[in-house]
């Protein structure tokens, strides 16, 4: 059976599932944040050590002012109610992606959250927030070289945004599209990869625990026989 230490989610189909419902995609944003109370329950049962979701992308930006304001609002507003059940579970938050271009307000919660989690060791869940996978290599390399770092594998991996997290054993995107869109690139290079055609809002715990069964069950080379 193997051990599943890191799960990565691509957390797609919000905003088709908000429109097919009630025509409006930041209803399927909202319902997207109780998948992810029950993914991460989930996770705590199974003893999974981390827990990534792609929340934002860099190339999000691109999405209408009142969708993204309503999905900063969301994130700041979920992280305020939740932070007394994430000590309590013992579940430590880490941002992975560049935080600069956000409100100082989301910014001071996202920091917060982080600071009053850091010595939790039950579950780490990294937020992967204004996320590209090309621009965390380059930056990777850019940084290396300030460093004046010699370019191999090991070191660029000790100082990529998961540099101390174990690549993910297994990846879920959901909503029927079957893509990586830029997410954990040099990560995934040997992770199991499960496409779910539900859209995220009606991904639930059965899914889950199904996925992480069949995973369990397979048999993994890394290139040998």
């Amino acid at each position: 059976m193997n051990p599943v230490k890191h799960v990565a989610i691509i957390m797609d189909g919000n905003g088709r599932w908000g429109l097919k419902h009630k025509n409006s995609r930041n209803l399927g944003h909202r319902e997207g944040v109780n998948t992810v109370e029950k993914i991460i329950k989930e996770s705590l049962k199974f003893k999974i050590k981390y827990l990534t979701l792609y929340t934002f992308s860099t190339e999000n930006w691109k999405r209408p002012e009142k969708e993204k304001y309503f999905l900063f609002n969301l994130l700041e507003k979920f992280l305020i109610k939740e932070i007394n059940n994430l000590i309590k579970n013992e579940i430590k938050l880490k941002v992975i992606g560049d935080k600069s271009l956000f409100s100082n307000k989301l910014k001071k919660t996202l920091v917060e959250t982080e600071n009053k989690t850091a010595n939790n060791k039950k579950l780490q869940i990294n937020l992967a927030l204004n996320y590209g996978s090309k621009n965390e290599i380059v930056n990777t390399i850019k940084l290396m070289n300030k460093k004046k770092i010699k370019i191999s594998e090991k070191n660029i991996e000790d100082n990529l945004y998961t540099k101390k997290i174990p690549n993910p054993d297994l990846l879920i995107r959901t909503g029927n599209t079957k893509r990586l869109s830029n997410f954990l690139l040099w990560q995934l290079a040997y992770t199991e990869i499960f496409f779910e055609k539900k859209l995220w809002p009606d991904f639930n715990s059965t899914d889950y625990k199904k996925i992480i069964k069949n995973f369990m069950k397979l048999k993994r080379n890394f290139g040998g026989i």
